[in-house]
């Protein structure tokens, strides 16, 4: 892939969208590209994380959980952005990323951001405004599956 095809994927991405062309640019520049065989982890849950991940081809499922226990939490297509927590704080990996088939993906460390961040005030404050956006939808999801769970126990203690 070309530097202009990594600047356009990352132009998708919700969170760096509003970034002016020339920090996109930046951000594809100092990436690494990753290459993935089919059921290649990327990543193992509870590992430190200090870089999020895009898709650039192929995809990625996200699993918590070993054996028995183990659990599918997403799957990851194209243009998806895996583990953007870790690109403004130090964490550790929720979950533990595979490959689904032969797959590229973009690191970007977290440290490119944060310079980002510190020389460019104006993209802090367009990445704050997006992250206050998504906070305030998870918010509300979870308002509504708050109240659907009481409506179930309350229905449920109910009956006779």
């Amino acid at each position: 892939m070309s530097l202009d095809s990594d600047i356009a994927l990352l132009k998708g991405i919700p969170l760096l969208s509003e970034l002016p062309t020339e920090q996109l640019r930046l951000l594809a520049f100092s990436a690494v590209r990753l290459e993935l065989a089919a059921e290649q982890v990327l990543f193992r849950e509870g590992a430190k994380a200090s870089s999020g991940f895009v898709v650039a081809s192929g995809g990625l499922q996200l699993t918590t959980g070993q054996g028995d226990d183990k659990r599918v939490v997403a799957t990851c297509e194209v243009g998806a952005l895996v583990g953007e927590i870790a690109l403004l704080v130090e964490t550790r990996r929720p979950a533990t990323a595979t490959a689904t088939a032969p797959s590229q993906v973009l690191e970007v460390e977290r440290k490119v951001i944060l310079r980002m961040l510190n020389e460019y005030p104006q993209i802090a404050v367009s990445v704050r405004a997006t992250l206050a956006e998504r906070l305030d939808a998870t918010v509300s999801e979870l308002r509504q599956v708050g109240e659907a769970l009481a409506n179930v126990g309350s229905r449920a203690t109910r009956r006779p």
